[in-house]
């Protein structure tokens, strides 16, 4: 039987999802839980896509297979019994058995968020700016990120992926008295990708470089965005969407979360 999963997770603990020798990682976490369920029985599991370490997940989803006939309630409830206190199982749900957690998502959606205030509580999970930003400046900029662009300028030279034309459908930014969250949804992502669109974003919100500077990173490559690169604390990969899925314009998110008020 084959489940499709949609997982949340604490990513401070973890070299993020993918599977590293000598490393906490989430994905890690599961392959533990699974054979505590299921012995040794046989199993395959896989992820919608590596998020880095540091790097949170509010609707991460996986695909499992195995050779049981437990049932999805049965199945989720088992997991969360096995997994770490700040990785949790949302839904199960019994999928296609040809259904591909990477291969079938088409689109997918990230929140970066950003405090306005030194806070005891979100250290881990925002990145705490002092400087006052310019939010509509950066609403203005964000526009000229939206579209198939070439963002070569946002992810390392020697990145897995040698196509770096990557469609960003939205970017919208929303502020709260002491929270800015930039919400992002794209095709794919590439290696810290939406870290470093991040970066620039808040460096146009301080003054520091100019929309015709992001222009020319998209143009050329430009060394800039690595050194711009924001901190994997403060971002949650949101919703991974496959075919007949509505897009959802907003964030699930919200600053009571964090304890920002």
């Amino acid at each position: 039987m084959r489940f499709k999963l949609t997982i949340e997770y604490d990513g401070s603990r973890y070299a993020g999802w993918q599977v590293q020798k000598g490393e906490r990682t989430v994905q890690g976490a599961f392959f533990d839980a699974c054979k505590k369920i299921f012995g040794e029985t046989k199993f395959e599991f896989f992820g919608s896509g590596r998020t880095d370490a540091g790097v949170h997940a509010l609707g991460q989803v996986a695909h499992l297979e195995v050779d049981s006939h437990i049932s999805p309630e049965r199945l989720m409830m088992s997991l969360n019994d096995n997994l770490p206190y700040d990785v949790n199982v949302l839904t199960a749900e019994q999928a296609n058995p040809k259904f591909h957690a990477r291969y079938d998502a088409v689109e997918r959606s990230y929140i970066y968020l950003i405090s306005k205030r030194r806070t005891a509580f979100g250290k881990s999970n925002v990145w705490w700016i002092r400087d006052e930003l310019d939010v509509e400046q950066m609403k203005k900029v964000a526009a000229t990120l939206i579209g198939r662009l070439d963002f070569a300028s946002f992810t390392d030279k020697n990145a897995e992926t040698p196509n770096t034309i990557v469609n960003i459908n939205a970017i919208d930014i929303y502020e709260t008295r002491d929270l800015i969250a930039i919400h992002i949804t794209g095709s794919h992502f590439l290696w810290k990708m939406v870290r470093r669109m991040v970066g620039v974003l808040v460096e146009i919100g301080r003054g520091k470089i100019s929309l015709t500077d992001v222009e020319s990173m998209l143009n050329e490559y430009s060394p800039m965005p690595a050194k711009l690169t924001a901190p994997a604390a403060g971002l949650y990969l949101e919703h991974v969407y496959y075919k007949g899925e509505r897009t959802f314009r907003g964030p699930h998110i919200v600053p009571q979360l964090l304890r920002l008020r």
